[in-house]
């Protein structure tokens, strides 16, 4: 996890190191409408999916950043830079 040292610690943004697995397991779920339309584009099981970004929900958990929607996840991975409006 990182944090920018440019701001007071108070204000730091605390980031969750995401796997590259976990990005494109969730970037996946961002460009479909459905976990298993997701999985499919994979070639993993929805299981697989559910696994990956319940973790992902849990790293942003334990930095103090939940995430309990997709639009919030969507939102988080905006401001952390795994992905950006113009790639939607």
């Amino acid at each position: 996890m990182s944090v920018d040292s440019s701001v007071s610690p108070s204000l730091a943004v605390r980031i969750p190191a995401l796997s590259p697995r976990e990005v494109e397991v969730l970037l996946a779920w961002f460009a479909f409408d459905s976990k298993e339309e997701a999985a499919a584009s994979l070639y993993i099981s929805q299981a697989t999916v559910n696994t990956h970004i319940t973790r992902i929900r849990s790293k942003y958990t334990l930095v103090g950043r939940p995430a309990r929607t997709k639009s919030q996840l969507l939102v988080r991975a905006i401001q952390d830079g795994y992905t950006s409006l113009d790639d939607w």
